[in-house]
């Protein structure tokens, strides 16, 4: 019995030709928005698109250095300033106005003529409590 001997080299006999893909900036965007969502992970959202979670974060690398643009979001977000400023003064014939800062089930009722400053420090302290 004759034998030929068989030369492999280092990719798997049968698997094909070595493709790297190109994802088009839109795809790359979309997915990258889609991991800023609460809640899911750059591991889920790479999983469900066939991408190398290691190319997802890079991507996102991206995105915050300004050199990926993101999709506007779905849902609506708004924000609005918060303006603390100094009380006008109230005319004696009105009843004392006393500022109030609730942050769940707790009130923190403060003096009557609270300064803006007085209220924007017990603001902050009660949210780093939080």
């Amino acid at each position: 019995m004759e034998t030929t001997p068989e030369v492999l080299t280092g990719r798997a006999v049968g698997s094909g030709p070595r493709r790297s893909r190109r994802w088009p900036d839109e795809v790359k965007a979309r997915l990258v928005a889609e991991t800023l969502r609460p809640g899911v992970s750059v591991n889920e959202v790479a999983r469900r698109a066939g991408v190398k979670a290691n190319h997802l974060s890079s991507w996102r690398t991206l995105a915050r250095r300004g050199k990926l643009i993101l999709p506007p979001p779905e849902d609506d977000v708004e924000f609005s300033a918060l303006v603390v400023s100094e009380p006008a003064p109230v005319a004696a014939t009105h009843p004392a106005i006393r500022p109030e800062i609730v942050v769940g089930n707790v009130t923190i009722r403060l003096e009557d003529g609270a300064s803006a400053d007085r209220i924007a420090a017990v603001a902050c302290a009660m949210m780093a409590s939080v």
